[in-house]
C-alpha cells in the first residue's frame, strides 16, 4: 500500500509539473496557443476574431482536432497495452521529437509562428492529449487531472468547508487538501518554469519534459524499489 500511494503521488507530481511547463510553454513561445488546456484557445480565438486578428488566429484552432485526434490515439493505445507507463513514453518521445524539429529547423524565440514552429506546437497539443486520456482512463494513479485544475480548484473548496464544518477534526479532509494542494503546487510550478524557459529559450524547451518522461518509463521500476527499502 505505501508504494502504492508513492506511486500515485509520484505520478501526480510529475504529471503536474509537465502539464502546466508545456501549457505556459505554448502560450509564451508559441503565440498563446494552450497546448494542455485546449478549450481555452476558444477564449483566446474569440477575442482575436472580435479585434480583427490574422489567419492566426484560425490557426489556433488546429489545437482541437488535434487533441481529440491524440486522445483517441491514446484511447486505443489504453486498450492495448492496459497500462499508462507506454502512453508516458510515447508522451516524452513525442515532445522530444518536437524539440528536434525546432532545434533543427531553426525556429527560435524570435521567430513567428512559420509551419514549422505549428508542426511542433500541434506535437505538444498531442502530447497533452495522450496525457489527458491517462488521467480520464486511469483516474486513480494521480490525486486528480494533470492538465485543468478547475475541477482540482473546485473540490478543494469543497473539503476546506468539510474540514472546517468538523472543527478542524477530520482527517479525511485533511487529506484530501493536501493531496490537493500538492496537485495545484506542482501545476503552477509548472507553469512558472514553462513560461521561464519559453521566454528564455523558446519552444525548444519542450524537450525537458520530454527527457524527464522517457527517463521515468525506463526507469521506474527502480524509482519505486527505492522508495519501497
Amino acid at each position: 500500500m505505501e508504494e502504492k500511494q508513492y506511486n500515485i503521488r509520484f505520478l501526480t507530481v510529475l504529471l503536474t509539473l509537465t502539464g502546466g511547463y508545456c501549457d505556459s510553454l505554448t502560450f509564451v513561445a508559441a503565440n498563446k496557443i494552450f497546448s494542455a488546456h485546449v478549450t481555452g484557445n476558444f477564449i483566446v480565438f474569440a477575442y482575436q476574431l472580435i479585434v480583427g486578428a490574422d489567419s492566426a488566429a484560425w490557426g489556433r484552432m488546429l489545437a482541437f482536432p488535434v487533441f481529440l485526434v491524440s486522445v483517441m490515439a491514446g484511447g486505443w493505445l489504453i486498450a492495448k497495452f492496459s497500462s499508462p507507463h507506454f502512453l508516458f513514453f510515447c508522451e516524452g518521445m513525442a515532445l522530444l521529437i518536437g524539440g528536434a524539429i525546432v532545434y533543427f529547423g531553426g525556429i527560435t524565440k524570435y521567430s513567428g509562428m512559420t509551419s514549422i514552429k505549428y508542426l511542433a506546437t500541434m506535437i505538444v497539443v498531442f502530447a497533452m492529449g495522450l496525457q489527458n486520456a491517462v488521467g480520464r482512463c486511469f483516474k486513480e494513479e494521480t490525486y486528480g487531472p494533470t492538465t485543468m485544475m478547475t475541477g482540482n480548484v473546485t473540490q478543494f473548496a469543497l473539503d476546506v468547508r468539510s474540514y472546517l464544518s468538523s472543527g478542524f477534526t477530520s482527517t479525511a479532509s485533511l487529506t484530501k487538501i493536501i493531496r490537493e494542494l500538492t496537485t495545484l503546487g506542482c501545476f503552477l510550478t509548472g507553469c512558472i518554469l514553462g513560461a521561464y524557459v519559453g521566454h528564455q529559450f523558446g519552444l525548444v524547451g519542450m524537450v525537458l519534459p520530454g527527457i524527464i518522461m522517457v527517463l521515468v518509463f525506463f526507469c521506474r521500476k527502480n524509482i519505486y524499489e527505492w522508495h519501497s527499502l
